[in-house]
């Protein structure tokens, strides 16, 4: 039997506002347990929340960057249920009345591109955090995240495979990243994702019964999980047992899903409207000024780059994945207006660079947009060669130092005077009279060998096209 793979995703975004969604408590990330925190966030007797206008505003800004209908008047609901780490025992969030419903993105998946609705986008609090200790039996709250705002973003159930669920979960990232109301730290819990996955006999309508895999915070776990639970249903179902219905957790280290526990549904939960909060009512002029402050969008840049500038679209959808990656391109750009070299450079050799430690990302970069640049065009000026460019580069990453600082140091210019090369190859041919001979018997591929040698004994500095004439020359005679 074939099985059609059904996904639905939530996404978390902590929204990057100074204070919390109802109260004026800091959300800053890092402080000591429990500093962050006031009688409201702590859910004390007889406090009353009072709404933060931004959390509406960066709720409104998500909407219309997702193609959503803003609701004029949405309504915040208490969403009960008991855990350590949530102090009122409700969790302050939306129901039957978000504040964005209907929207869609497109995303580019298997050489496709594919459009997944997005059924609602709603404003909420964050609940607190509970740390488990290692040693012995005991867990400790940290409050400090209680009542961090949020805003959901609930998919439609389109996805149908884990590739699809990652490619979507890149271009939400991507936006909000692009829009500017959320950090997207996935380390730190700013971007989170619950995933809702289920199997059903492929062309039948109705879902099968699915699982929700809880909390994950990284695009690679979410993709690998999805897989593990998409194999794990289908082995069940072909051996005639049933799925339950029940949220997962995912273990990386074990690459495998464990049970949490049993599914809710909206019901557990008994909703009903938050009695201290009035619903809120959101003009058409203040749509149309968000709309209007909207920024150049994932899509609309990767379009721009293509058509603009004549990139590949593999590398224009690359470069737009982040936007400090899209904007250090641009502003390097300025500086060396050669697109292609430009964007092969940052694909290939400052990713590359990137990834080599856990710390360091575009954000704290030691090499800027304008010493990028500067390096290219050294190249470009025969100062140094490629390969050489690629050493200096390794330095500024380490030392954060200039290109023509590190050249100067580690003596790095290229060697284009004719007659000190000419008496490198005059030695070189002199040393190896059985390559010459070999060469000149119609063996080309000895020049390979010659070229060797000659960037060995001028450590890599010899201009690689100079050399090649110089040697070719040599021989012939």
């Amino acid at each position: 039997m074939e099985f059609e793979t059904v996904i639905g995703l939530e996404v978390h975004a902590q929204l990057s506002t100074k204070t919390k969604i109802f109260c004026g408590c800091s959300t800053e990330f890092g402080k000591p347990p429990n500093s962050n925190t006031c009688p409201v966030c702590l859910g004390m007797p007889g406090v009353l929340p009072v709404l933060n206008r931004k959390v509406v505003e960066y709720a409104v800004k998500m909407g219309l960057a997702t193609n959503c209908t803003i609701n004029r008047t949405n309504v915040f609901a208490r969403k009960n249920y008991f855990y350590p780490d949530l102090p009122k025992g409700y969790q302050i969030s939306q129901f039957d009345q978000p504040i964005c419903e209907h929207g869609w993105v497109d995303i580019e998946a298997g050489g496709q591109s594919k459009r997944i609705g997005i059924t609602r986008i709603h404003m909420e609090e964050d609940a607190g955090k509970l740390i488990h200790d290692e040693r012995e039996p005991k867990s400790y709250v940290d409050l400090n995240r209680t009542g961090t705002p949020l805003i959901e973003i609930v998919s439609e159930p389109d996805l149908r495979s884990p590739e699809e669920a990652a490619a979507y979960l890149r271009k939400i990232h991507a936006i909000l990243r692009y829009l500017d109301i959320c950090d997207g730290n996935m380390q730190e819990g700013s971007f989170r994702c619950d995933a809702n996955i289920s199997l059903r006999p492929r062309g039948q309508e109705k879902l099968g019964t699915r699982t929700e895999l809880k909390n994950m915070n990284s695009f690679r776990n979410v993709q690998r999980a999805l897989e593990y639970e998409e194999r794990r249903q289908r082995d069940l179902l072909l051996e005639g047992g049933a799925v339950i219905q029940q949220t997962l957790l995912w273990d990386p280290d074990r690459n495998q899903t464990t049970a949490m526990r049993s599914k809710e549904e909206a019901h557990d939960y008994r909703y009903f409207p938050d009695p201290d909060l009035i619903p809120v009512e959101i003009s058409l002029e203040w749509i149309a000024a968000a709309r209007q402050e909207q920024p150049e969008l994932p899509e609309e840049r990767r379009q721009r780059f293509i058509g603009t500038l004549e990139l590949p679209a593999d590398d224009a959808t690359i470069l737009t994945g982040e936007r400090e990656l899209a904007d250090f391109f641009e502003a390097a750009l300025v500086e060396y207006p050669n697109a292609r070299k430009l964007a092969n450079w940052l694909i290939t050799e400052l990713i590359r660079e990137l990834n080599k430690g856990e710390e360091q990302s575009l954000r704290n970069c030691p090499v800027t947009p304008t010493a990028l640049a500067k390096l290219l065009a050294m190249i470009d000026q025969g100062t140094i060669s490629g390969k050489i460019a690629k050493t200096v580069f390794g330095e500024m990453m380490a030392t954060g130092k200039a290109p023509e600082t590190v050249v100067k140091e580690q003596n790095l210019v290229q060697m284009s005077d004719e007659g000190d090369l000419l008496r490198i190859v005059a030695e070189i041919l002199a040393a190896n009279p059985e390559q010459v001979a070999q060469f000149r018997a119609g063996k080309t591929k000895v020049m390979g060998f010659f070229v060797g040698q000659l960037m060995q004994q001028t450590k890599g500095r010899a201009n690689p096209q100079l050399a090649n004439q110089l040697i070719s020359k040599a021989l012939a005679e």
